[in-house]
């Protein structure tokens, strides 16, 4: 589902062409994965940041928490370019009082409309406890049909492992996440065991009674 309307077309090839949309060197040190399942949104990302050929190190941290810990957003690019790219974000997030969706559209339009945004080289991966999103480098916006999405070098081995998980599997959001970020990293060469797994709850949607009436015979 795209909330840009000039990318419906282009959603489904931002997500094959995302090493050709962006440069390489810039998204292969990262792998990212969000889930949510029963009333729990984890998001992970391993430690792993390459420069060139070469480890710089091994424990960074590439997600954070935003309003009021109820949002977390991950970020694989350029560093620099993330960061710029969290505070307006953020500042998105506290004008439309945590609503993902709005905000990320909103972004997007900026990051689009702007020349200094247009050169940020970065994708944004958001969750939350009404959905997650992927804004890539040229300013789309994806909701993912399934409760998982992952961005970076090593996010289609991730991405495939939780949706096998998810299918067929009772495991929670974060379980889920760690494995898929571990077979990540079993593939990925830019990807490595570091992990890190951080989870938001959230209160499920009550399911109407039959007819509408409380206490009604199902």
């Amino acid at each position: 589902m795209s909330y840009n309307p000039t990318a419906v077309a282009g959603s489904a090839a931002a997500w094959r062409g995302c090493y050709q949309l962006a440069d390489a060197r810039a998204i292969r040190s990262t792998t990212v994965l969000a889930v949510r399942r029963g009333g729990e949104v984890a998001m992970g990302a391993d430690g792993q940041v390459t420069v060139g050929e070469i480890v710089m190190k091994a424990s960074a941290r590439k997600f954070r928490r935003l309003f009021n810990d109820e949002v977390l957003v991950g970020f694989s690019g350029a560093t620099a370019d993330a960061f710029a790219l969290f505070e307006r974000f953020e500042r998105q997030l506290e004008h439309y009082r945590g609503n993902i969706r709005r905000a990320a559209v909103e972004l997007a339009r900026e990051w689009r409309s702007d020349r200094f945004l247009r050169e940020l080289d970065a994708w944004l991966l958001v969750a939350g406890k009404d959905g997650i999103l992927v804004l890539s480098g040229i300013g789309d916006v994806v909701e993912p049909d399934d409760d998982l999405a992952a961005i970076g070098s090593g996010g289609p081995y991730a991405q495939a492992a939780a949706r096998a998980l998810l299918m067929n599997t009772d495991l929670s959001a974060s379980a889920i996440t760690r494995v898929g970020l571990e077979t990540a990293a079993a593939m990925c060469i830019y990807t490595n065991d570091q992990i890190t797994v951080d989870t938001i709850a959230y209160v499920l949607a009550e399911t109407p009674e039959p007819d509408g009436v409380p206490g009604a015979p199902k």
